[in-house]
C-alpha cells in the first residue's frame, strides 16, 4: 500500500472503532499463549522470522526519526500507524477467540427483512418459503435467548459485546461479522450485514434439527393466491364428529402414517360431504401431534413445491386435484404440465431431487392429502400403486 492509504486507512478505521465503542462494543484483548506461538514457529518459521523483523523495523523507523526529539519519537509509539501495525503483529502470533469449525455441519439461513416482488395474483412459493426459513430462525433465536458470548470481527480487528447488555439481536450493531454462541447447545450464530438495514443470520451447529423440531411445533402455511400466512393449523370439526365409516377410514391413515415415510391420500365427494374439512381435522389431529409441518396450497405454488428438506415431516395438503392433475388425454391437460408435476410430486422424483448436503442423511416424511369432487377427471396414472396409498369415498352430507 502506498503511504497516502495507510495514513488514510487507520483514522478510517480509528473511526469506525470508536462507533463501535458508542454502540456498547468493547476491544477484545488477544493473549498469548505459549503452544500456539510454538506451532506457528514450527509450521513456517521464516514467515513467523519475517512478521517479527517487520514489526521491529516499525518500532525503530518510529523512535529513530533524527528531525523529531527522542520524547517525540518516543510518543510516536502510540500513534495510530505504529500502534495499527503492533497490533496487526500480536494478531498473528496469538490465537483468534473460537468459532464454528468443521464439527458443525448443520446450517441454516436466513436474511431478514425479506423482500420481494408480487404480484396481486400470486405469491412466489419460493418468496413463501423463504418467509417460513426467516420465521423459523427467528423461532430458534428467540428460544436460544442470550448466547455466552458476542464477538465481532470488524477491519481486522475483534471486539466483544458484554452480555449481560444484550436486550436482542436488533439492538447490536453490527457493520463486520459477529459470532454468538451457546456451549449448552453447540450452535453458533452468524451475522453479515448485506445492506445497510438488512442481515444474514446463519444458525450452525453440530445438529439443528431438534431445535427444528421444537419451534416448528403446530407450524403451516397456506398460499392460495396472492393471499399468504404462517401460522398454526385450524380445524372447527374434530373426527369423532365425521360418520362412522370416516372415523374407521381415518384409523386406517393413521396406521399407515406410522408406517409409511410417503403416504399419499385422497378422498373425493360431491361439495358438501366434508373432504376439506376432514383433511384440516387429520392435520390438527393426527399429524401436528407426530411433528409434521402443514402447507395449505394452490394448484400454482403445488407446481413449484419442493419440500425444504431441513423439514423431517411435511403434510401437504392440496384441494380440488382433479383441476390440477386432469386426464392427459384431454385437450385441456395437453396444454399445461400441471399432471405431470403432481405425478413426480406423488411418485417422489420431484420431492427427493434436491437435497441439502447437510440434511441429505435425514429421512424426510411426507404425507399427501387430496380431495376432488370426483375421479373421473384425475389422469388414470394418478390413481396407480405406488402413487396413491388409499382411497376414499364421501357419501355423507357434512354441511
Amino acid at each position: 500500500m502506498d503511504n497516502g492509504y495507510d495514513d488514510y486507512y487507520p483514522s478510517y478505521r480509528q473511526t469506525n472503532s470508536y462507533n463501535l465503542l458508542q454502540s456498547g462494543w468493547r476491544p477484545l484483548l488477544r493473549h498469548f499463549d505459549v503452544e500456539y506461538f510454538w506451532q506457528l514457529a514450527m509450521q513456517d518459521p521464516w514467515e513467523l522470522a519475517e512478521k517479527i523483523l517487520d514489526v521491529c523495523s516499525d518500532i525503530a523507523n518510529a523512535v529513530g526519526r533524527n528531525e523529531y526529539s527522542p520524547l517525540a519519537n518516543l510518543l510516536n509509539l502510540f500513534s495510530e500507524n505504529t500502534r495499527y501495525e503492533i497490533e496487526e503483529f500480536w494478531n498473528s502470533i496469538t490465537p483468534p477467540p473460537p468459532g464454528p469449525d468443521c464439527t458443525f455441519r448443520s446450517y441454516l439461513s436466513t436474511e431478514t427483512p425479506l423482500r420481494q416482488q408480487v404480484s396481486r395474483d400470486q405469491i412466489p412459493i419460493h418468496y413463501i418459503l423463504n418467509c417460513l426459513q426467516e420465521v423459523i430462525v427467528l423461532k430458534i433465536l428467540a428460544h436460544l435467548g442470550r448466547p455466552a458470548q458476542i464477538v465481532q470481527v470488524y477491519m481486522d480487528r475483534y471486539f466483544y459485546y458484554p452480555v449481560e447488555h444484550f436486550n436482542g439481536w436488533d439492538q447490536i450493531s453490527s457493520p463486520g461479522t459477529v459470532y454468538a454462541f451457546w456451549p449448552e447447545h453447540q450452535i453458533w450464530l452468524q451475522i453479515q450485514t448485506t445492506y445497510q438495514t438488512r442481515r444474514r443470520y446463519t444458525l450452525i451447529g453440530v445438529d439443528l434439527k431438534p431445535l427444528i423440531r421444537k419451534v416448528t411445533y403446530n407450524l403451516a402455511v397456506m398460499v392460495s393466491g396472492y393471499q399468504s400466512r404462517i401460522g398454526q393449523i385450524q380445524s372447527p370439526h374434530p373426527i369423532s364428529s365425521f360418520p362412522a365409516e370416516i372415523q374407521a377410514f381415518t384409523d386406517q391413515v393413521q396406521q399407515r402414517i406410522l408406517q409409511q415415510e410417503r403416504l399419499a391420500v385422497l378422498v373425493h365427494g360431491i361439495p358438501g360431504t366434508g373432504k376439506t374439512a376432514w383433511t384440516q381435522a387429520v392435520a390438527h389431529e393426527l399429524l401436528v401431534p407426530l411433528g409434521y409441518v402443514v402447507f395449505i396450497l394452490d394448484h400454482e405454488a403445488v407446481q413449484e413445491f419442493i419440500a425444504p428438506s431441513y423439514l423431517e415431516r411435511v403434510c401437504l395438503i392440496i384441494n380440488e386435484a382433479d383441476n390440477l392433475a386432469q386426464d392427459r388425454a384431454s385437450e385441456v391437460a395437453q396444454r399445461s404440465t400441471k399432471t405431470e408435476r403432481i405425478l413426480s410430486l406423488l411418485d417422489g422424483t420431484l420431492h427427493q431431487s434436491v437435497l441439502d448436503a447437510e440434511y441429505a442423511d435425514c429421512e424426510q416424511r411426507l404425507v399427501v392429502l387430496m380431495t376432488c369432487n370426483t375421479t373421473e377427471r384425475l389422469d388414470p396414472a394418478v390413481l396407480r400403486k405406488g402413487r396413491v396409498d388409499l382411497v376414499q369415498e364421501f357419501t355423507y352430507r357434512f354441511v
